[in-house]
Protein backbone atom coordinates (compact mmCIF):
# COMPACT_ATOMS: atom_id res chain seq x y z
CA UNK A 1 0.00 0.00 0.00
CA UNK A 2 2.93 2.42 0.71
CA UNK A 3 3.52 2.56 -2.75
CA UNK A 4 0.33 3.64 -3.50
CA UNK A 5 0.33 6.23 -1.13
CA UNK A 6 3.58 7.40 -2.41
CA UNK A 7 2.39 7.39 -6.01
CA UNK A 8 -0.36 9.57 -5.28
CA UNK A 9 1.30 11.77 -3.00
CA UNK A 10 3.85 12.64 -5.76
CA UNK A 11 0.95 13.78 -8.01
CA UNK A 12 -0.52 15.81 -5.55
CA UNK A 13 2.65 17.51 -5.13
CA UNK A 14 4.13 17.69 -8.22
CA UNK A 15 1.64 17.82 -10.54
CA UNK A 16 3.55 19.47 -13.16
CA UNK A 17 6.59 17.80 -13.11
CA UNK A 18 8.30 15.28 -15.10
CA UNK A 19 7.52 11.56 -14.04
CA UNK A 20 7.83 9.51 -17.56
CA UNK A 21 9.63 10.20 -21.06
CA UNK A 22 8.80 7.94 -23.73
CA UNK A 23 8.72 7.69 -27.29
CA UNK A 24 10.47 11.33 -27.03
CA UNK A 25 7.06 12.42 -25.12
CA UNK A 26 7.16 13.59 -21.64
CA UNK A 27 3.96 13.23 -19.06
CA UNK A 28 3.75 14.88 -15.40
CA UNK A 29 2.89 13.42 -12.38
CA UNK A 30 -0.36 15.49 -13.10
CA UNK A 31 -1.15 13.58 -16.28
CA UNK A 32 -0.56 9.87 -15.20
CA UNK A 33 -1.56 9.65 -11.68
CA UNK A 34 -5.17 11.41 -13.62
CA UNK A 35 -4.95 8.83 -16.14
CA UNK A 36 -4.73 6.17 -13.73
CA UNK A 37 -7.58 7.94 -11.65
CA UNK A 38 -9.53 7.52 -14.40
CA UNK A 39 -8.44 4.02 -14.85
CA UNK A 40 -9.35 2.61 -11.82
CA UNK A 41 -12.99 4.36 -11.88
CA UNK A 42 -13.69 2.49 -15.20
CA UNK A 43 -12.71 -0.95 -13.29
CA UNK A 44 -14.58 0.07 -10.15
CA UNK A 45 -17.51 0.57 -11.85
CA UNK A 46 -17.45 -2.65 -13.87
CA UNK A 47 -19.03 -6.04 -12.94
CA UNK A 48 -15.29 -7.91 -12.16
CA UNK A 49 -14.92 -11.16 -10.14
CA UNK A 50 -13.13 -10.62 -6.96
CA UNK A 51 -10.91 -13.29 -4.95
CA UNK A 52 -13.91 -14.19 -2.84
CA UNK A 53 -16.48 -13.61 -5.05
CA UNK A 54 -17.33 -10.25 -2.88
CA UNK A 55 -16.86 -6.52 -3.84
CA UNK A 56 -17.40 -3.15 -1.99
CA UNK A 57 -18.42 -0.37 -3.77
CA UNK A 58 -14.96 1.45 -5.74
CA UNK A 59 -13.22 -1.21 -4.72
CA UNK A 60 -11.63 -3.89 -6.96
CA UNK A 61 -11.47 -6.73 -4.22
CA UNK A 62 -8.52 -8.17 -5.21
CA UNK A 63 -9.84 -8.88 -9.22
CA UNK A 64 -6.95 -9.78 -11.51
CA UNK A 65 -6.68 -7.13 -14.28
CA UNK A 66 -4.55 -8.33 -17.53
CA UNK A 67 -2.46 -5.44 -19.13
CA UNK A 68 -0.65 -5.99 -22.30
CA UNK A 69 0.97 -2.58 -24.11
CA UNK A 70 4.44 -1.97 -24.84
CA UNK A 71 6.59 -0.08 -22.29
CA UNK A 72 4.89 3.57 -22.57
CA UNK A 73 3.06 5.78 -20.15
CA UNK A 74 0.04 3.96 -20.92
CA UNK A 75 1.08 0.95 -19.40
CA UNK A 76 1.83 2.29 -16.09
CA UNK A 77 -1.20 4.22 -15.85
CA UNK A 78 -2.99 0.83 -16.34
CA UNK A 79 -0.41 -0.90 -13.44
CA UNK A 80 -1.40 1.95 -11.46
CA UNK A 81 -5.01 1.97 -12.14
CA UNK A 82 -5.22 -1.34 -11.11
CA UNK A 83 -3.35 -0.63 -7.78
CA UNK A 84 -5.70 2.36 -6.96
CA UNK A 85 -8.84 0.54 -7.21
CA UNK A 86 -7.56 -2.53 -5.22
CA UNK A 87 -7.04 -4.90 -8.03
CA UNK A 88 -4.17 -7.15 -8.94
CA UNK A 89 -2.35 -6.57 -12.14
CA UNK A 90 -1.19 -9.22 -14.13
CA UNK A 91 0.96 -7.98 -17.16
CA UNK A 92 0.98 -10.18 -20.12
CA UNK A 93 3.97 -10.30 -22.27
CA UNK A 94 4.04 -8.91 -25.92
CA UNK A 95 5.89 -11.86 -27.27
CA UNK A 96 3.36 -14.68 -26.10
CA UNK A 97 1.33 -16.51 -28.72
CA UNK A 98 -2.70 -16.90 -28.42
CA UNK A 99 -2.53 -19.97 -26.60
CA UNK A 100 0.27 -18.73 -23.91
CA UNK A 101 -1.96 -15.60 -23.12
CA UNK A 102 -4.52 -17.80 -22.92
CA UNK A 103 -3.31 -20.33 -20.18
CA UNK A 104 -2.01 -17.16 -18.33
CA UNK A 105 -5.76 -15.36 -18.27
CA UNK A 106 -7.20 -18.27 -17.50
CA UNK A 107 -5.30 -19.55 -14.51
CA UNK A 108 -5.03 -16.27 -12.69
CA UNK A 109 -8.79 -15.66 -13.65
CA UNK A 110 -8.33 -12.41 -15.34
CA UNK A 111 -11.82 -10.57 -15.36
CA UNK A 112 -10.71 -7.43 -17.62
CA UNK A 113 -8.29 -7.07 -20.18
CA UNK A 114 -6.97 -3.78 -20.33
CA UNK A 115 -4.61 -3.07 -24.01
CA UNK A 116 -4.22 -0.31 -26.66
CA UNK A 117 -5.27 0.40 -29.81
CA UNK A 118 -2.42 -1.63 -31.79
CA UNK A 119 -3.06 -4.61 -29.69
CA UNK A 120 -6.97 -4.14 -29.47
CA UNK A 121 -8.05 -6.79 -32.23
CA UNK A 122 -5.91 -10.02 -30.69
CA UNK A 123 -6.93 -8.69 -27.08
CA UNK A 124 -10.28 -8.58 -28.17
CA UNK A 125 -10.26 -12.23 -29.46
CA UNK A 126 -8.58 -13.45 -26.61
CA UNK A 127 -10.69 -12.32 -24.43
CA UNK A 128 -14.07 -13.11 -26.08
CA UNK A 129 -12.30 -17.04 -25.65
CA UNK A 130 -11.60 -16.56 -21.61
CA UNK A 131 -15.23 -15.15 -20.86
CA UNK A 132 -12.99 -11.82 -19.89
CA UNK A 133 -13.84 -8.49 -20.58
CA UNK A 134 -11.98 -6.19 -22.58
CA UNK A 135 -11.37 -2.15 -22.39
CA UNK A 136 -8.88 0.08 -24.33
CA UNK A 137 -6.07 2.21 -22.08
CA UNK A 138 -7.06 5.92 -22.28
CA UNK A 139 -4.54 7.34 -23.87
CA UNK A 140 -2.34 9.86 -21.63
CA UNK A 141 -1.97 12.77 -22.30
CA UNK A 142 2.10 14.53 -22.89
CA UNK A 143 3.92 17.30 -23.08
CA UNK A 144 2.32 20.24 -24.54
CA UNK A 145 -1.07 18.95 -24.58
CA UNK A 146 -3.26 19.59 -26.82
CA UNK A 147 -6.09 18.74 -25.09
CA UNK A 148 -8.98 21.69 -24.57
CA UNK A 149 -10.57 22.76 -21.33
CA UNK A 150 -13.62 20.20 -22.12
CA UNK A 151 -11.06 17.52 -22.96
CA UNK A 152 -9.31 17.52 -19.59
CA UNK A 153 -12.14 17.01 -17.56
CA UNK A 154 -13.57 14.22 -19.31
CA UNK A 155 -10.02 12.65 -18.77
CA UNK A 156 -9.68 13.87 -15.41
CA UNK A 157 -6.60 16.03 -15.75
CA UNK A 158 -8.55 18.82 -14.14
CA UNK A 159 -8.33 18.82 -10.53
CA UNK A 160 -6.22 15.52 -9.56
CA UNK A 161 -5.04 17.33 -6.50
CA UNK A 162 -8.31 17.25 -5.26
CA UNK A 163 -9.66 14.49 -6.34
CA UNK A 164 -6.66 11.82 -4.55
CA UNK A 165 -7.72 14.37 -1.57
CA UNK A 166 -7.98 11.53 1.61
CA UNK A 167 -6.57 9.01 -1.04
CA UNK A 168 -4.79 7.61 1.97
CA UNK A 169 -7.56 6.65 3.64
CA UNK A 170 -9.70 5.53 0.73
CA UNK A 171 -8.77 2.69 -0.20
CA UNK A 172 -8.40 -0.50 1.92
CA UNK A 173 -5.24 -2.28 0.69
CA UNK A 174 -2.51 -3.90 3.11
CA UNK A 175 1.59 -4.28 2.47
CA UNK A 176 0.95 -7.85 2.45
CA UNK A 177 -2.10 -8.04 -0.53
CA UNK A 178 -1.54 -9.14 -3.59
CA UNK A 179 -0.23 -6.62 -6.11
CA UNK A 180 1.05 -8.44 -9.18
CA UNK A 181 1.27 -11.66 -11.01
CA UNK A 182 4.38 -12.36 -12.63
CA UNK A 183 4.70 -15.70 -14.81
CA UNK A 184 7.97 -17.49 -15.06
CA UNK A 185 8.98 -18.12 -18.26
CA UNK A 186 8.23 -21.84 -18.02
CA UNK A 187 11.93 -23.57 -18.50
CA UNK A 188 10.84 -26.61 -16.76
CA UNK A 189 7.30 -26.58 -16.86
CA UNK A 190 3.98 -24.66 -17.58
CA UNK A 191 4.60 -20.88 -16.54
CA UNK A 192 3.78 -20.40 -12.83
CA UNK A 193 2.09 -17.38 -11.35
CA UNK A 194 4.39 -15.36 -9.27
CA UNK A 195 2.11 -13.05 -6.72
CA UNK A 196 4.00 -10.18 -5.50
CA UNK A 197 2.90 -7.99 -2.35
CA UNK A 198 2.50 -3.98 -2.24
CA UNK A 199 5.58 -4.61 0.17
CA UNK A 200 7.87 -6.48 -1.41
CA UNK A 201 7.31 -3.95 -4.75
CA UNK A 202 8.21 -1.30 -2.28
CA UNK A 203 11.17 -3.20 -1.53
CA UNK A 204 11.99 -3.73 -5.07
CA UNK A 205 12.15 0.17 -5.51
CA UNK A 206 14.40 0.68 -2.59
CA UNK A 207 17.04 -1.82 -3.97
CA UNK A 208 17.30 1.37 -6.89
CA UNK A 209 19.58 4.32 -6.25
CA UNK A 210 17.64 7.94 -7.21
CA UNK A 211 17.93 8.29 -11.02
CA UNK A 212 20.19 11.65 -12.22
CA UNK A 213 20.45 12.12 -15.78
CA UNK A 214 22.64 14.99 -14.49
CA UNK A 215 24.93 13.00 -12.53
CA UNK A 216 25.58 10.51 -15.51
CA UNK A 217 26.50 13.24 -17.66
CA UNK A 218 28.61 14.98 -14.97
CA UNK A 219 30.49 11.25 -14.43
CA UNK A 220 31.73 11.05 -17.77
CA UNK A 221 32.50 14.82 -17.75
CA UNK A 222 34.95 13.95 -14.74
CA UNK A 223 35.89 10.62 -16.33
CA UNK A 224 38.02 12.55 -19.40
CA UNK A 225 39.05 15.73 -18.84
CA UNK A 226 39.56 18.22 -21.92
CA UNK A 227 43.61 17.99 -20.76
CA UNK A 228 43.42 14.41 -21.99
CA UNK A 229 43.51 12.43 -19.38
CA UNK A 230 41.77 9.79 -17.87
CA UNK A 231 40.39 10.07 -14.16
CA UNK A 232 40.89 6.84 -11.82
CA UNK A 233 37.82 4.81 -12.02
CA UNK A 234 36.51 6.38 -15.18
CA UNK A 235 33.44 5.26 -16.50
CA UNK A 236 33.07 4.66 -20.86
CA UNK A 237 30.06 5.22 -22.78
CA UNK A 238 28.28 1.82 -24.29
CA UNK A 239 27.02 1.92 -27.58
CA UNK A 240 26.95 -1.17 -29.00
CA UNK A 241 27.89 0.62 -32.44
CA UNK A 242 30.66 1.31 -34.64
CA UNK A 243 33.10 3.56 -33.64
CA UNK A 244 32.90 6.23 -36.59
CA UNK A 245 28.70 6.18 -36.51
CA UNK A 246 28.62 6.82 -33.07
CA UNK A 247 31.43 9.46 -33.46
CA UNK A 248 29.97 11.40 -36.71
CA UNK A 249 26.40 10.85 -35.17
CA UNK A 250 26.28 14.32 -33.39
CA UNK A 251 24.71 12.14 -30.62
CA UNK A 252 28.06 12.50 -27.80
CA UNK A 253 27.50 16.39 -26.99
CA UNK A 254 30.84 17.17 -25.99
CA UNK A 255 34.34 16.47 -27.49
CA UNK A 256 35.86 14.57 -24.38
CA UNK A 257 32.72 12.02 -24.45
CA UNK A 258 33.64 11.02 -27.68
CA UNK A 259 37.10 9.73 -26.29
CA UNK A 260 35.30 7.68 -24.13
CA UNK A 261 33.01 5.65 -26.50
CA UNK A 262 33.55 1.97 -25.31
CA UNK A 263 31.79 -0.31 -28.47
CA UNK A 264 30.64 -4.19 -27.65
CA UNK A 265 33.01 -6.18 -28.79
CA UNK A 266 32.10 -9.41 -26.95
CA UNK A 267 29.48 -11.23 -25.30
CA UNK A 268 31.21 -12.41 -22.41
CA UNK A 269 31.46 -11.14 -18.85
CA UNK A 270 34.42 -9.38 -19.23
CA UNK A 271 34.96 -7.59 -22.66
CA UNK A 272 37.92 -6.10 -24.78
CA UNK A 273 36.99 -2.91 -25.38
CA UNK A 274 39.08 -0.07 -26.90
CA UNK A 275 38.71 3.85 -25.43
CA UNK A 276 40.22 6.23 -27.96
CA UNK A 277 43.57 4.85 -28.38
CA UNK A 278 44.58 3.23 -25.70
CA UNK A 279 43.10 -0.69 -24.52
CA UNK A 280 41.68 -2.04 -21.50
CA UNK A 281 39.20 -4.73 -20.26
CA UNK A 282 35.99 -3.54 -19.25
CA UNK A 283 33.96 -5.81 -17.34
CA UNK A 284 29.89 -5.85 -16.90
CA UNK A 285 28.21 -5.38 -14.15
CA UNK A 286 26.42 -8.88 -13.87
CA UNK A 287 23.65 -9.37 -11.23
CA UNK A 288 21.26 -12.40 -10.97
CA UNK A 289 17.77 -12.43 -10.35
CA UNK A 290 14.72 -14.31 -10.98
CA UNK A 291 10.65 -13.59 -11.40
CA UNK A 292 10.16 -14.67 -7.89
CA UNK A 293 12.31 -11.80 -6.33
CA UNK A 294 13.49 -9.90 -9.55
CA UNK A 295 17.51 -9.33 -8.08
CA UNK A 296 19.20 -10.67 -5.30
CA UNK A 297 23.49 -10.84 -6.04
CA UNK A 298 25.41 -8.62 -7.96
CA UNK A 299 29.30 -7.68 -8.58
CA UNK A 300 29.94 -4.47 -6.95
CA UNK A 301 29.17 -1.13 -8.42
CA UNK A 302 32.27 0.10 -6.76
CA UNK A 303 34.92 -2.38 -6.08
CA UNK A 304 36.45 -5.71 -7.73
CA UNK A 305 33.85 -6.89 -10.65
CA UNK A 306 34.72 -10.44 -11.41
CA UNK A 307 34.02 -12.12 -14.75
CA UNK A 308 32.36 -15.35 -14.60
CA UNK A 309 30.39 -14.64 -10.96
CA UNK A 310 27.43 -13.19 -10.21
CA UNK A 311 28.58 -11.10 -7.38
CA UNK A 312 27.18 -10.93 -3.62
CA UNK A 313 24.03 -10.00 -2.18
CA UNK A 314 22.35 -7.04 -2.38
CA UNK A 315 22.05 -5.19 1.54
CA UNK A 316 18.81 -7.19 3.03
CA UNK A 317 19.20 -9.96 1.13
CA UNK A 318 20.65 -13.00 2.33
CA UNK A 319 21.93 -16.22 0.98
CA UNK A 320 22.90 -19.45 1.50
CA UNK A 321 23.92 -23.31 -0.29
CA UNK A 322 21.59 -26.05 0.19
CA UNK A 323 23.39 -28.94 1.26
CA UNK A 324 23.04 -31.68 -1.04
CA UNK A 325 20.89 -34.00 1.63
CA UNK A 326 19.21 -30.82 2.12
CA UNK A 327 20.05 -30.69 5.62
CA UNK A 328 21.82 -27.52 6.27
CA UNK A 329 24.04 -24.65 5.11
CA UNK A 330 27.11 -25.46 2.71
CA UNK A 331 29.49 -23.44 2.34
CA UNK A 332 32.30 -24.61 0.67
CA UNK A 333 31.08 -27.26 -1.69
CA UNK A 334 28.09 -26.81 -4.39
CA UNK A 335 24.73 -27.08 -3.86
CA UNK A 336 21.62 -24.91 -4.11
CA UNK A 337 20.94 -21.55 -4.40
CA UNK A 338 18.84 -20.43 -1.44
CA UNK A 339 17.86 -16.87 -0.97
CA UNK A 340 15.72 -14.74 0.96
CA UNK A 341 15.03 -11.14 0.41
CA UNK A 342 12.27 -8.60 1.51
CA UNK A 343 11.30 -8.57 -2.44
CA UNK A 344 10.71 -12.01 -2.69
CA UNK A 345 7.33 -12.91 -3.56
CA UNK A 346 4.45 -14.31 -1.51
CA UNK A 347 3.77 -17.45 -2.96
CA UNK A 348 2.69 -19.50 -6.62
CA UNK A 349 -0.87 -18.33 -7.41
CA UNK A 350 -3.18 -21.52 -6.96
CA UNK A 351 -0.15 -23.72 -6.26
CA UNK A 352 -0.16 -23.97 -2.55
CA UNK A 353 1.94 -27.11 -2.39
CA UNK A 354 4.36 -25.94 -5.12
CA UNK A 355 5.07 -23.24 -2.87
CA UNK A 356 5.70 -24.78 -0.01
CA UNK A 357 8.10 -27.45 -1.42
CA UNK A 358 9.96 -24.21 -3.27
CA UNK A 359 10.77 -22.90 0.55
CA UNK A 360 13.03 -24.06 3.41
CA UNK A 361 13.06 -23.37 6.93
CA UNK A 362 13.87 -19.68 7.75
CA UNK A 363 11.34 -18.76 4.73
CA UNK A 364 14.54 -18.93 1.87
CA UNK A 365 13.66 -19.92 -1.35
CA UNK A 366 14.91 -22.01 -3.26
CA UNK A 367 16.32 -21.04 -6.35
CA UNK A 368 16.94 -24.38 -8.56
CA UNK A 369 20.04 -23.27 -9.55
CA UNK A 370 23.21 -24.99 -8.43
CA UNK A 371 26.21 -22.55 -7.62
CA UNK A 372 29.67 -22.52 -5.60
CA UNK A 373 31.39 -19.77 -3.43
CA UNK A 374 34.77 -18.67 -4.78
CA UNK A 375 37.71 -17.92 -2.18
CA UNK A 376 36.35 -13.85 -1.84
CA UNK A 377 32.35 -14.34 -1.11
CA UNK A 378 31.47 -14.03 -5.17
CA UNK A 379 28.53 -16.72 -6.02
CA UNK A 380 29.21 -18.45 -8.97
CA UNK A 381 26.24 -20.02 -11.22
CA UNK A 382 27.13 -23.47 -12.00
CA UNK A 383 23.30 -24.05 -13.98
CA UNK A 384 19.91 -25.41 -13.03
CA UNK A 385 20.37 -28.63 -10.56
CA UNK A 386 18.11 -30.65 -12.73
CA UNK A 387 19.38 -29.95 -16.23
CA UNK A 388 22.88 -29.04 -15.68
CA UNK A 389 24.57 -30.54 -12.86
CA UNK A 390 26.35 -34.26 -14.20
CA UNK A 391 27.35 -36.72 -11.15
CA UNK A 392 30.13 -38.39 -12.39
CA UNK A 393 32.23 -40.49 -10.38
CA UNK A 394 30.99 -38.92 -7.19
CA UNK A 395 31.84 -35.50 -8.50
CA UNK A 396 29.34 -32.40 -9.73
CA UNK A 397 30.34 -31.44 -12.64
CA UNK A 398 28.91 -28.20 -14.50
CA UNK A 399 28.01 -28.85 -18.28
CA UNK A 400 28.09 -24.23 -18.14
CA UNK A 401 31.75 -24.85 -17.21
CA UNK A 402 32.51 -27.50 -19.77
CA UNK A 403 30.91 -25.68 -22.31
CA UNK A 404 32.16 -22.88 -21.73
CA UNK A 405 35.88 -23.99 -22.18
CA UNK A 406 34.76 -25.88 -25.17
CA UNK A 407 33.42 -22.84 -27.06
CA UNK A 408 36.93 -21.51 -27.12
CA UNK A 409 37.56 -23.97 -29.87
CA UNK A 410 34.11 -24.68 -31.55
CA UNK A 411 31.21 -22.82 -32.89
CA UNK A 412 28.22 -24.26 -31.02
CA UNK A 413 27.70 -26.62 -28.31
CA UNK A 414 26.14 -29.23 -25.98
CA UNK A 415 26.92 -31.03 -22.76
CA UNK A 416 24.93 -33.35 -21.15
CA UNK A 417 25.20 -36.68 -18.93
CA UNK A 418 24.06 -39.90 -20.52
CA UNK A 419 23.72 -43.28 -18.24
CA UNK A 420 26.96 -44.92 -17.85
CA UNK A 421 27.28 -47.89 -15.46
CA UNK A 422 30.86 -47.21 -13.79
CA UNK A 423 30.44 -43.42 -13.08
CA UNK A 424 26.84 -42.99 -12.68
CA UNK A 425 26.64 -40.17 -15.34
CA UNK A 426 29.40 -40.14 -18.74
CA UNK A 427 29.72 -36.28 -19.97
CA UNK A 428 28.89 -36.22 -23.44
CA UNK A 429 29.16 -33.29 -25.92
CA UNK A 430 27.62 -32.32 -28.97
CA UNK A 431 29.19 -30.06 -30.98
CA UNK A 432 29.14 -27.81 -34.18
CA UNK A 433 33.19 -27.24 -35.58
CA UNK A 434 34.23 -23.56 -37.03
CA UNK A 435 33.64 -24.19 -40.82
CA UNK A 436 36.85 -21.65 -41.44
CA UNK A 437 38.92 -23.01 -38.90
CA UNK A 438 37.98 -26.89 -38.70
CA UNK A 439 41.72 -28.33 -39.67
CA UNK A 440 42.77 -25.98 -36.60
CA UNK A 441 40.03 -26.78 -34.51
CA UNK A 442 40.13 -30.05 -34.47
CA UNK A 443 43.48 -31.03 -32.61
CA UNK A 444 42.05 -28.12 -29.65
CA UNK A 445 39.04 -30.18 -29.49
CA UNK A 446 40.81 -33.30 -29.09
CA UNK A 447 42.94 -32.03 -26.73
CA UNK A 448 39.72 -30.44 -24.42
CA UNK A 449 38.47 -34.05 -24.94
CA UNK A 450 41.95 -35.78 -23.70
CA UNK A 451 41.69 -33.63 -20.67
CA UNK A 452 37.89 -34.26 -19.82
CA UNK A 453 39.29 -37.99 -19.87
CA UNK A 454 42.09 -37.41 -17.75
CA UNK A 455 40.05 -35.67 -14.97
CA UNK A 456 37.60 -38.04 -14.90
CA UNK A 457 40.25 -41.06 -14.50
CA UNK A 458 42.66 -39.16 -12.61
Amino acid sequence: MEVVKAVARQGSASCESVAIRADQKSYTYGQLISSAWRISRLLCHACLKTVDGTRENDHLGGARIGILAKPSAEFVAGILGTWFGGGVAVPLALSYPEAELLHVMNDSDVSMILSTEDHSELMKNVAAKSAAQFSLIPPVPCIPSSTTETDKVDTGEIGVGKGLEGFDNSIKIQGEDPALIIYTSGTTGKPKGAVHTHQGILAQVEFMPKFSVRGIWQRWRESYPEDGTKAEGAISVFTGENDDECLNSGLIPFPQFQRCVAPLRCASLSCHATVGNHNRTSSFRTIYGMTEFVMALSNPLKGNRKGGTVGKPFPGVQAKILAEDGTGDDTTGVGELCIKSPSLFKEYWKLSEVTKESFIDGGFFKTGDAVKVDEDGYYIILGRTSADIMKVGGYKLSALEIESVLFRAVSECCVLGLPDKDYGEAVCAIIVPNVEQKKKTRGRVEACCQLGRTLLLG
